[in-house]
């Protein structure tokens, strides 16, 4: 389907293009939420006639999510999950979870604008987009963390998903150990047998 874009989207085109889409991506995405109009001369007309009109409001609207793109960019928050000892989560962090925690922070931005190619399914520090406006997109941090104790020691940049090697080789260390004095109680008790026998004899 030839569609004319109304505002700047991405991967598409700028405002005023007139692109080819797929049927599906059109009706489910491009016309309901206002952003082209289908290709044809009645809409083109339309487009020309309420283009000066369209750029006024796409320049304001740009100039509102810059305001709050300078307040968000940079930006750090903390979403508590349950996860195991790898750091692997008992489910994942989507962009609603992202959305809801930034409504809390004071400020308003829905999940629809939460840049996520896949939910989040590990502890530590993820950076996600946020696009506010079709030429506005920030950066944030989104802190996953166990509690609010490792979210502080991951925000100093300690990495809590990497294994404590020592520990495992000083366990494998008393293992050794452990297996080292069996054999020597072992020796001890055939040793002390044998004398047993000797002095029977």
């Amino acid at each position: 389907m030839k569609v004319i874009l109304l505002e700047r989207v991405a991967k598409l085109g700028q405002m005023g293009d007139t692109v080819t889409v797929k049927d599906g991506y059109a009706r489910n995405y491009l016309l309901p939420q206002a952003k082209a109009l289908r290709a044809n001369k009645a809409n083109l007309e339309r487009f020309e006639n309420e283009r000066a009109q369209l750029e006024a409001r796409n320049l304001e609207r740009k100039t509102e999510a810059e305001a709050v793109g300078a307040k968000l960019a940079g930006e750090s928050i903390v979403v508590i999950r349950a996860a195991g000892e790898t750091g692997q989560l008992y489910g994942s962090v989507a962009t609603r979870d992202i959305a809801g925690q930034l409504t809390e922070a004071g400020f308003t931005v829905v999940r629809s604008q939460v840049s996520l190619r896949a939910p989040i399914k590990t502890i530590g520090l993820h950076e996600v987009s946020i696009v506010l406006h079709p030429e506005v997109e920030v950066e944030i941090s989104v802190n996953v963390a166990r509690s609010e104790d490792e979210a502080e020691r991951q925000a100093a940049g300690e990495d809590l998903t990497v294994q404590d090697d020592d520990a495992f080789e000083f366990d494998e260390d008393l293992d050794e150990d452990e297996d080292l004095e069996e054999g020597e109680e072992a020796a001890s008790e055939e040793a002390g047998e044998g004398e047993e026998e000797e002095t029977e004899e």
